[in-house]
Formats: structure tokens, sequence, C-alpha cells
């Protein structure tokens, strides 16, 4: 009964796949559940409401206008549910989620759901990898809904490939996974940087690098989700800002460093994700420079804002995690990083993996170990970062004493 108390929407989208659907309900059911069913016109031509109310004991949600729900049963819906997971996730509904269209049962719960959000996308494999499928499951993604496959297999029409929807089981399973860290980190205020900086060199032109800003923005999304107060201060990006963070946005590197460092003792963890530009121009040109003769560029540091940060905490941050991209001597450069900056964790990234993909392969470097972890997508290396930042968390909080046994009465 591990999602015992749990409270669970499914929504059905208009796919072959949606007789799976049947056996994720009773799948989420047995593990304690209590599901509610939502679905598309579409999906009804698939799977008959009726089976969905026999299972759950009430009748899904099927259209809107219907004078049984009383007109707004996708906002009590999308508060009741802890979680409402897509499965059949079509690329339709995809694409019409992504924009913010909710006219029809599924996409009207799902614009007022408050929890957790997945998606089990099932398509052809040429529809899965259509690119505007995958820019919207990007999307998705970076709006911190959690994407449960496809996997590879045999199709309706017979072919083998990518697009097949997840086994109701493994679905479920993920499900659990992710909702079992719901509220681990309620009462933690964590600071995290993301994105780059940049060091304007005249009106028009700066020296930057190639961060997208992803990485520090799925922490953010996660450490939300599981119940953080999440400061997030972010150099020029274009993602949308989690909702519930306390957003401070940046530009440069020095505006960064003044950001953490009148914010990172009123925090009991500080993220340092962000590509922080090492170097800015000496001097900022005050019109355009024109074109010509070879430009000179003096270069001077900009500040170390991890190393301040460990420099100057003393109770507080009470644990400090930065990132180290290298492309070389991978392990032995975050090390000297976790000791050079009085940090508690690296996570080491490899460049030559590349910048600004879908997902990571790095390495936790703390003080004890090295733990290279697979490729992942970044959401998921984004609970990974913050399991251990639970653990170290733990680990550092005070500990009863045990009782003093006592003897016989005098």
């Amino acid at each position: 009964m591990s999602l015992q108390g749990k409270r669970i929407v499914v929504g059905l989208g208009g796919g072959i796949a949606a007789f799976k659907a049947v056996q994720l309900v009773r799948e989420l059911m047995r593990r304690g559940a209590e599901v509610r069913v939502a679905m598309t016109d579409a999906a009804t031509r698939f799977v008959g409401p009726i089976t969905f109310a026999g299972l759950t004991g009430e009748p899904p949600v099927t259209d809107l206008w219907a004078e049984d729900y009383a007109g707004e049963v996708h906002v009590e819906l999308g508060e009741w549910a802890d979680a409402v997971v897509i499965a059949p996730a079509t690329m339709n509904l995809m694409a019409r989620a992504v924009t913010g269209q909710a006219n029809d049962a599924v996409l009207a719960t799902l614009a007022c759901a408050r929890g957790e959000v997945f998606f089990a996308p099932a398509m052809h494999q040429r529809m899965w990898s259509h690119p505007a499928t995958q820019k919207n499951v990007d999307t998705l993604r970076d709006r911190g809904a959690v994407i449960l496959g496809p996997v590879t297999g045999p199709l309706a029409n017979g072919e083998i490939g990518e697009g097949r929807m997840m086994e109701a089981e493994d679905i479920a399973e993920g499900v659990e996974s992710h909702l079992t860290h719901a509220a681990d980190l309620a009462g933690t205020r964590i600071l995290i940087t993301a994105g780059p900086t940049h060091e304007d060199l005249d009106p028009v032109r700066f020296l930057g690098n190639r961060s997208s800003g992803r990485m520090g923005y799925a922490i953010a999304a996660k450490a939300l989700r599981r119940g953080a107060e999440v400061t997030l201060v972010s150099g020029p990006v274009h993602l949308p800002i989690p909702m519930g963070a306390a957003a401070v946005q940046v530009r440069s590197a020095e505006q960064m460093h003044e950001a953490v460092m009148s914010r990172f003792d009123q925090h009991d963890v500080v993220i340092m994700a962000a590509a922080v530009a090492d170097y800015r121009p000496a001097q900022r040109a005050p019109h355009k420079i024109k074109k010509g003769r070879n430009l000179e560029l003096e270069l001077v540091r900009t500040p170390d804002i991890l190393a301040d940060v460990g420099a100057k905490r003393a109770q507080r941050p009470s644990v400090l995690v930065g990132f180290a991209l290298e492309t070389e001597t991978l392990e032995e450069a975050a090390r000297g990083k976790l000791e050079g900056k009085a940090a508690d964790l690296i996570v080491a990234n490899d460049a030559r993996d590349g910048l600004g993909g879908d997902t990571n392969r790095v390495t936790l470097v703390d003080g004890n170990s090295a733990t290279p972890l697979p490729e992942m997508s970044k959401h998921a290396l984004a609970n990974q970062i913050l399991d251990r930042v639970r653990a170290l968390l733990s680990a550092r909080s005070p500990q009863p004493s045990p009782k003093a046994e006592q003897g016989p009465p005098n």
C-alpha cells in the first residue's frame, strides 16, 4: 500500500494504448491510491467510461458540459489530486497541453492541477521523433512535468519502434517513486543559481557561454515539488520561472555575486548551478565598437561566488553544492574544487558530452566518495542531487541524546 492516502487523476487521451489505462487504474488502486478518471471524447471511443466507473466507483469526467458535473468539476479535481497522470499522452494531447488549451475534461483538469503531473506518451515512432513532439516534451519537462517513457517495442501497426506506452506497472512505479519525495524538504530554504552570466563588452556585445539554465531550473522545480522554499538567482535565460520560486534576475557575475552574498546566510542550502563567466572585459565601451583593426581585449577575473560563500559560511548554509564543468581529469578537478572552496558536494560534468542538451551524465563527488551516475534527464538528475542534499542535511541535524539509564530507587 505504498500510495496509501494519495489521490490521483488518470487522464486518457485518444489512442489505442487507452486500454492500458484500465490496468493502470487497477495498479494505482492496488498500491493504495484513490483514483478518479478524466477522458477526452476521443478516449471514450477506445474504452467505455462505464469500465472506469466500475473500477473506481466514480463516473469518469468526459464532458465539461454534462449536468452531472455541476460545471466546475475540473477545478475540484485539480485541487483534489496529488498527481495527474496522462496515459496515454498522444502527440495531439501534449501539443494542446503545451499551448495551454483547456477545451476538454483532461486538459481543463490538467490546467487546474496543483500536484505532480506525469505524461506517459504513446504514439507511432515517427510521431514521437517528430521535431514538434520533441520540442513539446522539452517544454513540458521545463514546466516540471515528469515524462514516463515511451519505450521501444511493438506498435499498433505491427512495427517495432520507440513510441510504445510503458506498461501499467512501470508507470505506477514511476509515479510512486516521484510521489515518495513529496514534502521531504518541507521547511528547507534553498538558494539556487542558474543560467549563464553575460559580461558586456559594449551596448550590443557580451562575453558569455552556452548554458541554457535548464539544470538549475530543474533543481528549483523539483525542490519546490518536495516542499522547499526556493530562491532562484538566474542569469539571462528563456525559461519560465518555476511557480512558487522567489526569482532574482541578474545579468553579470558581479550582480549574481551581490545577489547571492546578500542572501546565502538566510538559507539552509545553496546550490550553485549557474555557469558564471570567469572573466569580464576590464572596460565596457560606451558605444558599439566599430569594425576595423583587430580588437585586443583586456580581461579581468570575475568574483568566485562559490569560494566566497564557502569562506564566509559559519552556520549557514548547512549544505553547499557546486558544479564543475571540465574537459579532462574530471574527478580530480572536482575534488580540488570541493576542498578548495569548502563545498560539501560537487556535481562534476564532462563538457565533452555537450552543453544545453536534454540529459546529463555526471559524477557526484563528496568528501568520502565519487559516484558516477548514468545518463539521465535533467529533472531526474535534479532529484538525485536533492536526495544527496537531504542526506547531508539529515546527517547534520542534531540527534537526540540517549536517555541516561535510571538506577534503582534509593
